[in-house]
């Protein structure tokens, strides 16, 4: 196989693994009220399967790096894949407890694959750091909203019911599985890469503002797509307008997704862009202050845009940060595990406030001090230095 052929399957399969690593998240939420109707479980066991998600991934994602030097990356990343795959179809068999068995394999082998994959292609095709993290956080924030505006229709529309709309991105997962394979051989790049020890990344205060900068941008993602159609319904918008808002934050989340890695991989520092982000969320939320629909829609473009480019700059200093393989692994995993343990906590805590104080300006003021962190801990994480 000729070096432009195995480098173009490369991408192929870092583009498919890509897409199906939110698929099988993002197509629950709208199907709650069906799994919910059909099993006859309460809105707590239903909520609790994205719970049980982030969970996972927030306990996994420390293990990841150590399968991934076991193993080698590319087989750890096939391992991961082949589990959400048999997750995805093991939860749409039969009762609560299959669901929940079925939702916690698709966790471990989403966060495996995840983790993995930043330290996998910076050994791989180092000279396309950026581009291969734009394509992965393209892929990911692409198919995850693609897959939350399709699953109702599939199981209404083509009469699939909830189980077979689940069931169905196990097609992806399979094709992914089949480009994925030849790079389940070891190459000399990542035996290389593997003979140098990994660095203790929970010593690094360099890791830790890395970490703390992920956890902002993941705090301010999962409370906005968890609370903000409430917010607006409670204006007097429509479920319906609401929803669509959510989706169109979505979207337009794609122009910072795939932008913004090719631009921070050719600045010796990314301090300034992760300003610039910054100075853009406080305008963007702070314009949620104005009850006006026009207002709102331009506030939710300048959001989208930054909580995109939010992800990849985190992705993108996950590589930049690190100089070894293997310490690259362990800042993935330290990053995404923090991430998602603060994401999981977000939604919680301004539940609870609103519980208590019944604002809704509580949401915009809570997601500014987020933006002060996100600022904070960026701007030395940004600068031209390794772990």
């Amino acid at each position: 196989m000729s070096k432009p052929t195995q480098q173009g399957l490369l991408i192929l399969g870092i583009i498919l693994i890509s897409i199906n690593l939110r698929t099988s998240i993002a197509s629950v939420g709208p199907l709650i009220p069906f799994i919910r109707e059909d099993l006859g479980i309460s809105n707590g066991l239903a909520g609790f399967l994205t719970t049980l998600s982030l969970i996972t991934f927030a306990v996994f994602s420390l293990f990841a790096p150590s399968i991934g030097k076991k193993l080698g990356h590319g087989k750890a990343i096939f391992l991961g894949i082949s589990l959400l795959s048999v997750g995805v179809a093991i939860r749409v068999l039969d009762g609560i407890e299959l669901l929940y068995f079925g939702t916690a394999l698709t966790g471990i082998g989403i966060v495996t694959a995840n983790v993995l994959m930043i330290p996998f292609f910076k050994a791989r095709i180092p000279e396309k750091i950026g581009l291969m993290t734009a394509l992965l956080s393209t892929g990911m924030s692409l198919f995850a909203a693609i897959a939350s505006g399709i699953s109702v229709p599939l199981a209404i529309d083509l009469g699939w019911g909830w189980r077979g709309s689940l069931a169905s991105w196990v097609v992806l997962m399979v094709l992914a599985l089949v480009i994925w394979i030849p790079q389940l051989k070891p190459q000399s790049s990542s035996r290389k890469a593997d003979q140098h020890p990994a660095k203790n990344v929970w010593k690094s205060n360099l890791a830790w503002q890395v970490t703390l900068f992920m956890g902002a941008q993941s705090v301010m993602y999962f409370t906005m797509i968890t609370w903000l159609p409430d917010m607006l319904i409670a204006r007097g918008m429509s479920p319906v307008n609401a929803g669509i808002a959510l989706s169109y934050m979505q979207l337009i989340s794609l122009i910072g997704t795939f932008f913004a890695p090719n631009l921070l991989m050719r600045l010796r520092e990314q301090s300034g862009v992760i300003l610039g982000v910054g100075i853009a969320y406080l305008v963007g939320y702070s314009a949620l202050f104005v009850h006006h629909d026009w207002v709102t829609l331009a506030a939710l473009t300048v959001i989208g845009v930054c909580s995109g480019a939010s992800l990849s700059i985190a992705y993108t200093l996950i590589s930049l940060r690190s100089a070894e393989d293997l310490t690259t692994a362990k800042l993935s995993g330290m990053v995404q595990s923090a991430g998602y343990v603060l994401a999981a906590l977000g939604p919680l805590l301004f539940g609870i406030s609103l519980d208590l104080f019944d604002n809704w300006d509580i949401l915009i003021w809570f997601l500014l001090t987020m933006t002060v962190q996100f600022v904070a801990f960026g701007l030395p994480a940004g600068r031209d230095k390794k772990i």
